[in-house]
């Protein structure tokens, strides 16, 4: 049986969920939980060692970058926060000190692993990670917007009254408020386009910009009620790295450098790709409207407006 090693950096709410949610589904065999905190890390890893009995054999533990050595895939969820009376730029820069550490840490120890950047701005710092790091583009993803495209497939699937695995379709773009709904890729049950009579249903234009809002604002409802998000990335967590762990070619809405399509380069953008052992092994090309054109294109100008700021020396 093949060992699958993932490598957890940062054990705060995100870095948790990821590691829960890839041992409930058993996605890996081993795990590594890397943080500063040495002590939480230690205690996350007993928790998950005990429920063993109800999850099967996997073993969790607490290490250093040096312990991550033969890992086929390492997720950052870590990131300097914003502190008081600091600015966006502010952040950007601090976690671009973070996140060098990380990349220097990475490819000394591990330079053949996939890496997934979960922690946000997740566009600006999967972009900030392939500047900083020595592998090869391709083998560093970040989640982009899975998480959104989620969200969306699950309001769809709850108005249509389907099984949100019947709903197909992507949220394109930043993970972040510039961030689209691409209609026309929505079919539900194979039934497309959806701007027509769906299961008895009429399309109403002011009834799915709404459901959309609902999806683009649901991060600032969340963390209004319990003071941060990290269950449902928890899971993108677990999909997205059994997806490069099994091999799968599975297409996902991921952060990817756009260089070789949609003449849009030097940027990080969620667009469907195609996942596997080798991270993104192609981008898949989308027939877009014109209007979903022009919002991938603005969405795009935004991120490029941000990396412009950025300063990745010492």
């Amino acid at each position: 049986m093949a060992i699958h090693k993932v490598g957890i950096i940062g054990t705060g709410n995100v870095g948790v969920a990821g590691a829960y949610a890839m041992f409930v589904q058993g996605t890996c065999s081993e795990m590594v939980l890397v943080d500063l905190d040495t002590k939480r890390a230690h205690g996350e890893a007993m928790d998950l060692m005990h429920g063993q009995a109800y999850s099967g054999r996997i073993a969790v533990r607490a290490g250093g970058y040096e312990d991550l050595a033969g890992a086929q895939v390492v997720v950052i969820t870590a990131g300097a926060a914003q502190k008081p009376g600091e600015t966006r730029l502010d952040l950007l820069n601090n976690n671009a000190r973070v996140f060098r550490s990380i990349a220097q840490d990475l490819d000394q120890h591990v330079p053949d692993a996939c890496v997934v950047v979960a922690s946000n701005p997740v566009d600006i710092l999967t972009w900030m990670m392939q500047e900083l790091s020595d592998r090869p583009a391709s083998r560093i993803i970040g989640t982009g917007t899975m998480l959104d495209t989620s969200r969306f497939r699950s309001l769809l699937g709850h108005h249509y009254d389907v099984d949100p695995r019947s709903v197909h379709g992507y949220v394109l773009g930043e993970h972040g408020d510039s961030e689209f709904a691409a209609w026309s890729t929505v079919s539900i049950g194979g039934k497309s386009p959806v701007r027509s009579t769906v299961l008895g249903r009429k399309w109403d234009s002011k009834q799915m910009q709404e459901l959309f809002v609902r999806v683009r604002d649901a991060a600032y409802e969340i963390i209004d009620g319990k003071g941060y998000t990290n269950l449902a990335i928890g899971l993108v967590i677990s999909r997205l790295v059994a997806r490069i762990l099994q091999d799968r070619h599975s297409i996902q809405p991921v952060s990817v450098r756009l260089d070789e399509v949609y003449d849009l380069p030097g940027l990080c953008i969620s667009v469907p790709a195609l996942i596997g052992a080798n991270g993104v092994e192609r981008l898949i090309h989308l027939n877009l409207t014109e209007n979903e054109r022009a919002a991938l294109e603005h969405s795009a100008g935004i991120l490029r407006d941000q990396i412009e700021t950025v300063s990745l020396q010492d």
